[in-house]
């Protein structure tokens, strides 16, 4: 199963900021799509809805997708617990913190930050953050994620590189 992985894409109503090409043709190919916070404009969700299943999570700006997407999501793919939140704290005690907040969760997904995250947490929890394709935030590239899961494993998890 391929996952498409977003987050801070800041897409407004309107504005010329939209997902870069590379992302198109990734969810193309997409068998789900994780979107980690920070949509802003509701039209985003109903776009990728056309390309996969979408799971996503409320982030600080997401203002008019108040009362359409939860603060938190768990859920599985392809047999793989995964959890979604937009905000995950500080690096400081992260590993700790996401294994206490989301018990059993192979993978965490989490945006806020910008900064593009895959590394392995507690007891083998892995923190994945897509960083932003559209809003690079200080980072050097914009940059999204790919997970590949199979039959209740991690397969591969990529944070990729736009520009």
């Amino acid at each position: 199963m391929k996952v498409v992985v977003l987050a801070d894409t800041h897409v407004r109503r309107g504005g010329a900021r939209r997902l870069p090409d590379a992302v198109y043709a990734e969810l193309e190919g997409a068998d789900a799509i994780l979107h980690a916070g920070d949509l802003v404009a509701p039209e985003l969700l109903d776009e990728l809805a056309g390309f996969a299943p979408v799971h996503a999570v409320l982030g600080n700006n997401d203002h008019e997708l108040v009362g359409r997407l939860p603060e938190t999501e768990r859920l599985e793919l392809d047999g793989v617990a995964v959890a979604l939140i937009h905000d995950s704290g500080n690096r400081t005690g992260r590993e700790s913190r996401m294994a206490r907040r989301f018990p059993g969760s192979r993978i965490v997904v989490y945006g806020h930050s910008h900064i593009p995250d895959n590394h392995e947490g507690l007891e083998g929890q892995l923190l994945f953050n897509p960083g932003s394709a559209t809003d690079r935030r200080g980072q050097p590239s914009h940059t999204y994620g790919v997970l590949d899961l199979q039959s209740g494993t991690l397969r591969s998890s990529r944070v990729i590189v736009i520009d």
